[in-house]
């Protein structure tokens, strides 16, 4: 559904025992009496709120990540963001390539995250590869910094997902780096469960 169709629904949600001016759509004097009959503003008011769900549930993954890494424990950042890179998000215009974070004076940040620019964007549009600060309590930054310390350890970006009250939001990852057996291995998870959910339908 596009944005008029849902503008157009909401035009639904008018009596339909009552025309504009107050009288009866079955009256003759009515000028609306030949109109074409109003829709249940039940059902428009359904069909808005599946379109509403459908524009939250945006969710951009890094599929490579689990592929590469190995995850301990997961974390849920917040990201300041430009106008613009909140707009090019929602038209899901963006990707993780070789993305990762790292501490720069006890503050998290995402480097290598693409976001492409915003097509109407105009001299304050943002940089696609510029680098984003996150937002994480004291708690969980100083325990993260700890760990990032011993060998291995990296934090790795795992997805960008739109909350419910519309604030973008970034799962990452504490991990350590597979070796090539644990990727072949991981490979063959992959295929077995795909080979099982064709042959079974699920």
């Amino acid at each position: 559904m596009n944005c008029c169709k849902a503008h157009h629904l909401l035009d639904l949600n008018v009596r339909k025992d009552k025309c504009h001016d107050g009288s009866k759509p079955s009256d003759t004097s009515c000028k609306h009496a030949n109109s074409i009959p109003i829709d249940d503003p039940d059902q428009s008011r359904r069909e808005l709120s599946t379109f509403a769900k459908k524009i939250n549930s945006l969710e951009i993954s890094n599929r490579k990540a689990y592929h590469e890494y190995f995850f301990e424990a997961k974390y849920i950042a917040g990201l300041v963001l430009q106008g613009t890179e909140i707009k090019s998000l929602r038209a899901g215009k963006a990707s993780f390539n070789d993305s990762y974070c790292l501490f720069e004076n006890g503050e998290l940040f995402v480097r290598s995250l693409h976001i492409s620019e915003y097509s109407f964007g105009t001299y304050t549009n943002h940089e696609p590869m510029q680098e984003r600060k996150l937002l994480l309590n004291k708690r969980e930054l100083r325990k993260l910094e700890s760990k990032i310390k011993e060998k291995g350890y990296s934090i790795i970006p795992l997805k960008i997902f739109l909350t419910d009250k519309g604030f973008f939001k970034m799962e990452i990852g504490l991990g350590k780096g597979k070796k090539n057996y644990d990727k072949r291995e991981s490979i063959k998870e992959r295929e077995t469960d795909r080979d099982i959910k064709r042959k079974y339908g699920i």
